[in-house]
């Protein structure tokens, strides 16, 4: 397929929107590249008109706060040829550090959200391919899962491979990160756990899916592990166990969709897949079914902002949208569309503020959504020596 295409051209056709986009990835042949010049791409809200749909805003509980607005148009569409249509993959993740890595059939690219630079981290060969990407928690070490069940870890900074682990029997679709401990699910229906300052590979092995293991998310006090199952089920961990603490087998289709509240201890959400298609809550400080939304479609992914008490879900199976949802009343603040195949990658920018999709239609589309929050610090700054020493060519 022809690498350097531009933006479908619905986008740049439609007069009610403005999309500024540059190409991802360059030419696989191996000539010169440079990101485009995109002198006229936005970097702030000012002087920019944005669409707002105000549709499904269901009834405002707050009788001073009046419905607050998002901007249902992507601020920027980058290329990404070679973005999988897989539904059990996770080739997305955004660093502390404001950099994205995307996983692209055999390679790692990183996107610098500063300075629109990219890299390319890694390069598997024609006999591996990547199947996840995770950032640690101090945004220099970027953890790859492969498709021959490899665990990778290198640091981003100098682009160099620092640890490779073993133990997988098949692909590593999944990763999440708890300060140094890595987990790691596979389609052999293990999540391995290893604490990488440890001199060998040593890992704990967690059993208790029945297939893939392809979601996965740490609580954000460290204490709890979720992970969902191509087999429907839904499991948690404490750090201590290898048999998960809390089952539910509620959901009828593969539990790929997994958030964890910043502002709730014990509150998680998970999402089906196809035939499923509904949002369930959990307390598992007290192992309740808090509640279950049917969404109409395929729950691909979901993350819940640290800013504002609002969830985020992607959607297949026909609507290839994304829904702002309101929480607790679960009523849709915004229906947001730009892709045209199911959102299967999603991913929150570390202010909190925006959040990036990627899709089947080999694009990413990012989206300026949530307030900053009050203790809001100023954006990460990748310096020039971290990654521009390194050209894609």
């Amino acid at each position: 397929m022809p690498i350097n295409r531009m933006i479908d051209s619905n986008y740049n056709n439609s007069p009610s929107r403005t999309i500024y986009s540059d190409r991802f990835i360059p030419s696989r042949s191996g000539s010169n590249f440079a990101l485009f010049d995109i002198s006229n791409s936005p970097t702030s809200d000012q002087g920019k008109e944005d669409r707002y749909d105000e549709s499904g805003l269901g009834i405002s509980h707050s009788p001073v706060k009046a419905p607050r607005k998002v901007p249902t148009s992507p601020y920027k569409v980058l290329d990404a040829p070679g973005l999988e249509d897989d539904f059990y993959l996770n080739l997305v993740d955004w660093s502390p550090n404001n950099v994205l890595a995307v996983g692209l059939e055999s390679c790692v690219y990183l996107w610098n959200a500063c300075g629109n630079k990219v890299t390319k981290l890694c390069d598997l060969g024609i006999r591996d391919s990547i199947c996840s990407v995770g950032w640690a928690q101090c945004g220099t070490h970027l953890a790859v899962g492969t498709n021959n069940g490899q665990v990778q870890i290198w640091d981003a900074s100098n682009c160099r491979r620092v640890r490779t682990m073993e133990g997988h029997r098949s692909r590593v679709g999944v990763l999440a990160w708890s300060s140094s401990l890595l987990s790691s699910g596979s389609h052999d229906k293990s999540i391995l756990q290893r604490d990488i300052r440890a001199r060998d590979d040593f890992a704990s092995k967690l059993v208790g899916h029945k297939n893939e293991v392809c979601g996965l998310k740490w609580s954000y006090d460290d204490r709890e592990l979720a992970s969902g199952g191509n087999e429907n089920r839904l499991l948690v961990w404490n750090q201590h166990s290898t048999q998960p603490v809390l089952k539910h087998c509620e959901h009828t289709a593969a539990v790929k969709a997994i958030a964890w509240s910043p502002h709730r201890h014990g509150l998680l959400a998970s999402g089906g897949g196809a035939t499923d298609r509904c949002i369930r809550f959990w307390d598992t400080t007290t192992n309740t079914h808090l509640s279950c939304l049917d969404t109409g479609c395929q729950i691909s992914n979901l993350v819940w902002p640290k800013n504002v008490n609002e969830l985020v879900s992607t959607h297949g199976s026909s609507q290839d949208h994304i829904i702002v949802w309101r929480y607790p009343t679960m009523s849709k603040l915004a229906t947001l569309t730009g892709h045209t195949t199911r959102v299967l990658y999603l991913a929150i920018s570390p202010d909190g503020q925006k959040i990036v999709t990627g899709s089947g239609d080999e694009t990413l589309c990012f989206w300026r959504l949530f307030p900053a929050s009050k203790s809001q610090n100023t954006d990460s700054k990748i310096g020039a020596s971290s990654f521009g020493r390194t050209s894609i060519r």
